[in-house]
């Protein structure tokens, strides 16, 4: 099958900066995708590379579009390389979007998805919290490894006065802990009764010292970093993890694959979201309605940016 292809870039501000362990991201940029077939039928797909999580780049991402000819086929969207898996995930989509028929049966859907609300860094943690509650939210997720640890305990054992009884909260640490660090939030984790678990609280590189901290504390970990692409994925799996599988989508490769991978092997998983837009947030959780365990996907996002993403797909192209 051949399609017409054309590509745009975007550039989506946040509303403040995300501060993370990996420094401070003040614009989210990406690609928007469209292939239309013969018929005029189109399917739009998104790339929201994350370098430093350890996909392509986004300038890689614009070269690999702009060395694509107005006419590609299938053959070449399956073809695209593992280093590009942002690519895979934003092309297959669009693909699949434009051969998607009426007379396809849909997979039947799970119980509703529910989402984890991503909270700010710093004391308005204190307070950022309650407008979440308030619109549903039962899971928040905090980026800590940002400031210095004692005054992050402390926010954290304030926060843990604060928020009801019912909530969960999910600590993350995009790997900027070392194992003192670490081990000091585990223990004050173990001791919170809210923690639900502690995600990728050590760099990549130490994969061996994250499953043994795993062994020794009640408060489960999750890979995030460790796991960000499919291949990625099959090694920790064949290394011996077990515990939780931060999936972000967007960056794991071919939507397909990932699908696969995920059923044969039973994961226990989270669907994350990195930043994009509707377009690559609805294949996305598509993929986590099929796949999704009972944890809420970390998708409650969505008042980190000044205006609300555009849901139609044709408006949004048409602003970029």
């Amino acid at each position: 099958m051949r399609y017409r292809f054309e590509f745009r870039p975007y550039r989506h501000p946040f509303k403040r900066p995300l501060h993370t362990s990996h420094g401070i991201w003040e614009v989210r940029e990406g690609v928007i995708i469209r292939l239309i077939d013969a018929t005029g039928k189109v399917g739009f797909g998104e790339i929201a590379p994350l370098s430093w999580f350890g996909s392509e780049s986004l300038a890689q991402a614009l070269s690999f579009c702009k060395e694509l000819p107005a006419e590609i086929t299938t053959e070449t969207i399956l073809s695209i390389p593992s280093e590009l898996p942002a690519c895979q995930f934003g092309f297959e989509s669009a693909l699949d979007a434009a051969i998607a028929s009426p007379q396809i049966p849909k997979p039947q859907q799970p119980n509703p998805l529910s989402y984890s609300g991503l909270l700010p860094a710093g004391e308005t943690v204190l307070s950022g919290w309650q407008p979440l509650w308030q619109q549903g939210s039962r899971t928040f997720k905090w980026k800590i490894g940002v400031a210095a640890i004692q005054e992050e305990i402390n926010l954290f054992q304030q926060l843990l006065q604060a928020l009801p009884a019912s909530a969960k909260l999910r600590l993350d640490a995009n790997g900027g802990l070392n194992w003192e660090q670490a081990t000091q939030w585990l223990q004050a984790c173990d001791t919170s009764n809210i923690v639900e678990f502690l995600e990728q609280p050590l760099p990549v590189s130490q994969f061996e010292v994250m499953v043994e901290l795993s062994n020794q504390y009640s408060t489960p970990l999750a890979l995030d970093e460790s796991v960000a692409t499919l291949t990625q994925m099959q090694v920790c799996y064949q290394r011996g993890w077990r515990g939780i599988f931060v999936i972000k989508p967007a960056i794991a490769g071919f939507p397909s694959q990932l699908r696969k991978f995920c059923r044969e092997y039973k994961l226990d998983t989270v669907f994350s979201s990195v930043f994009e837009t509707a377009i690559g947030k609805k294949f996305a959780l598509q993929l986590a309605a099929e796949l999704q365990t009972s944890r809420a996907v970390g998708f409650g996002v969505n008042h980190w940016f000044d205006q609300g993403s555009k849901t139609c797909f044709e408006q949004l192209w048409n602003s970029l």
